[in-house]
């Protein structure tokens, strides 16, 4: 028998999982069925390449070689199908975005043109919807955001990046509201306000707020539930919700951005792509066009922009 790629695949899923049924699970095949395909591997390759450790099978040092040259193997072929399907179709690179601040001027970034690629991007209210399609190869890329310690499951095939690790949410108030001359608002005195509810459900934000806000002593009134951009802002201008916002969005007219004392609410903005789609190139040349529009925003505010000076360890890498 000779080593083949769905061979190579199976080792890596069993390394990942740290056991013979979690690979199983995600290959797709019953455990023993893996079992026996694992044995006849191990037979080609000479040895053991696991062996049962506290936390599940562990590889060996043959296993630890195998898995190395197993892996670069298939970053290989996922960089050759993506420059392949590149290169033969002409398509567009397909990106699925949730609304973030940085997607106004993600399109304007030159740097794409260098992939020799164009962009279509999808808007989507849903953080599952983007991973489900994701992995459905309905999107190439996704750009999303998660809040606190929310993780969003990414599905097989994928590889992500972290764009920004950390941007304290603020508040969105009208500039006629009494808090709207202070510099930093205590979430406690929002108690009495009605709220603008995220849009996205499932990225952990509707949930830090509901904690943020029983830490500080009260229940909000999730009373507004809107997509439109325009219509939100104008019930905040008109003093009817408050809401929260990333801290580079532009405050608008009719309304102001204040950050809240002690930031107890942080978001963060992830990269994702499958490696079918995307080659590294591809990726680092999206990583950093997201970068750079994320950038130009920092300015809107001077309360982030001070905070973001202050904190060079979140800032994107760019080489």
């Amino acid at each position: 028998m000779q080593l083949e790629l769905r061979h190579l695949q199976a080792v890596c899923r069993i390394a990942e999982a740290g056991s013979l049924g979690g690979a199983a699970r995600r290959l797709g095949v019953s455990q023993p069925a893996l079992s026996a395909q694992l044995r006849r591997i191990e037979r080609v390759t000479g040895g053991e390449l696991f062996v049962r450790g506290r936390s599940g099978v562990e590889p060996t040092a043959l296993g630890q070689f195998v898995l190395a040259k197993a892996r670069r193997v298939l970053s290989e072929m996922d960089a050759l199908g993506a420059q392949a399907r590149a290169m033969s179709t002409g398509s567009p690179l397909r990106l699925g975005c949730i609304m973030l601040v940085l997607l106004d001027g993600l399109l304007a970034q030159t740097d794409l043109s260098m992939s020799g690629r164009e962009i279509a991007v999808d808007l989507e209210d849903s953080v599952t919807v983007l991973a489900r399609m994701l992995g459905a190869g309905r999107y190439d890329a996704i750009v999303y955001g998660e809040v606190n310690g929310h993780e969003v499951p990414l599905p097989e095939g994928t590889l992500a990046r972290t764009l920004i690790p950390k941007e304290p949410f603020c508040i969105r108030l009208s500039a006629r509201h009494p808090l709207a001359g202070q510099g930093r608002i205590e979430l406690a005195d929002l108690a009495g306000e009605s709220w603008m509810t995220l849009v996205e459900d499932d990225d952990g934000g509707p949930e830090a707020l509901v904690t943020a806000c029983a830490k500080a002593g009260f229940s909000p009134s999730l009373r507004y539930r809107i997509t439109d951009r325009k219509m939100q802002h104008d019930l905040i201008a008109a003093g009817r919700a408050v809401a929260l916002s990333q801290p580079t969005a532009p405050s608008g007219e009719g309304t102001v951005m204040r950050p809240l004392v002690g930031n107890p609410i942080i978001g963060r903005i992830r990269l994702a792509w499958s490696r079918a789609a995307l080659s590294a190139g591809q990726a680092e040349l999206l990583y950093r066009a997201a970068a750079r529009a994320y950038l130009a925003n920092v300015d809107n505010n001077p309360f982030h922009k001070q905070w973001w000076d202050a904190h060079p360890e979140v800032h994107p890498v760019l080489y």
